[in-house]
């Protein structure tokens, strides 16, 4: 192999990895609807009951940089709705519950029907914004049905 393969073949993988970084962060914190509709039963997650509008499932762990923001905002926007409830689960010492709702990192944020089937899926920090959408979309298909 020449120098000048080899600096080809380096900038090749280069721009791969770049390329990767870039698709990955752009994803971050960007919905996706194309997920099984899971229903979630609230006692598996320790929780009483479940929004009667639509509940904020966040899943947290303790050494979590971003949760407590991404808490913060979760909780001002389901007092800000009338029928919405946020739950903030904390994985660090329930791997099941990870491994179930395949989390890969945290925060991951699901948002769910009234009747608890997932609907949304963030993984990262979603934006309020984007939270707000969703929670219309969401309330706006439940008045249509």
């Amino acid at each position: 192999m020449t120098l000048v393969s080899a600096l080809v073949a380096i900038a090749a993988l280069l721009v791969a990895t770049v390329a990767l970084g870039v698709y990955v962060q752009w994803r971050q914190g960007r919905p996706s609807h194309h997920i099984e509709h899971e229903v979630v039963e609230p006692a598996r997650l320790g929780a009483d009951r479940l929004g009667e509008a639509a509940t904020l499932l966040q899943f947290s762990t303790e050494l979590c940089a971003r949760c407590p923001g991404v808490h913060r905002t979760l909780s001002q926007i389901a007092e800000g709705h009338e029928g919405v409830r946020h739950l903030d689960i904390d994985l660090t010492h329930r791997p099941d519950i990870a491994k179930h709702f395949h989390v890969l990192q945290t925060p991951t944020t699901l948002i769910l029907d009234k009747q608890g089937a997932v609907q949304s899926r963030i993984a990262g920090a979603p934006n309020r914004d984007v939270i707000e959408l969703e929670l219309t979309r969401l309330t706006s298909e439940a008045a249509n049905v």
